[in-house]
């Protein structure tokens, strides 16, 4: 534990940012995931709206610094993929 009052406060921050940070990536991971699943069982038009719901996510992750742009940018990419994939 720290015991400095710059390294207490410092630590506090951290938790903060943690817990607002694990709660950007469960959304991200879980509309990820809810995209991949649905895509066999919906049509083409429920998969558009789903991806554009996703990359608006994904890129408030990336915008917030809580994923790397090119993370966000490879995992829009591979929905897209998918996503055309689907309609074909």
């Amino acid at each position: 534990m720290a015991n400095h009052k710059s390294a207490i406060k410092r630590a506090r921050q951290n938790e903060i940012r943690r817990l607002r940070n694990k709660s950007t990536k469960t959304r991200v991971k879980s509309i990820v995931k809810e995209l991949r699943a649905s895509k066999a069982e919906t049509s083409g038009v429920d998969v558009k709206e789903q991806l554009m719901a996703a990359q608006s996510i994904i890129d408030n992750a990336s915008k917030k610094g809580v994923i790397h742009r090119r993370t966000a940018a490879r995992k829009i990419s591979r929905l897209t993929k998918l996503a055309n994939s689907t309609r074909a």
